[in-house]
């Protein structure tokens, strides 16, 4: 019983929690053309947001399902060098990507001992490692919000 509780919450909060945006919800409606603007001389643009989202979420369901998974080197391979994607095509791709790994997580979530130690960790769980996306998605989420608003394209 409590454990269903616990996955049905988890499950809410790796698909946006009640109390934040969802990246879904994030970039609807975003128009194309504003990818790659990055106002007020911010560090990057929302297309290097969701790319870094979707690079790091993979990761770490691959490293929570695979012994032999080997992470991307940290910093320069979770965040691509272009400002923008090359077109609308790798756009819908990425957000695809981040909603399909996030459906295999959740999917470990469901059928996996949320407390065993991942066995080629060191001390993870996919408890831990569902809090950690859940964490690092709303925080790059936010940004995005934020981005959104200085370009003036964010809802009223």
């Amino acid at each position: 019983m409590e454990k269903d509780i616990l996955i049905t919450e988890l499950k809410k909060l790796l698909n946006g929690g009640t109390a934040h945006v969802g990246l879904k919800d994030a970039v609807a409606n975003l128009p194309f053309n504003l990818l790659g603007e990055r106002p007020h001389q911010l560090p990057y643009s929302i297309w290097q947001l969701v790319s870094h989202i979707k690079i790091a979420q993979w990761d770490m369901l691959q490293f929570s399902k695979d012994g032999n998974h080997q992470s991307p080197k940290w910093p320069d391979e979770y965040w691509p060098k272009e400002t923008a994607p090359k077109d609308e095509n790798e756009w819908d791709e990425t957000i695809a990507q981040i909603d399909s790994d996030l459906n295999e997580f959740i999917q470990l979530v469901e059928n996996e001992d949320l407390f065993a130690q991942i066995p080629h960790g060191d001390g993870q769980s996919i408890l831990r490692e569902a809090f950690q996306i859940a964490d690092h998605n709303a925080y790059h989420v936010a940004e995005i919000v934020v981005i959104r608003r200085l370009l003036g394209a964010w809802k009223n």
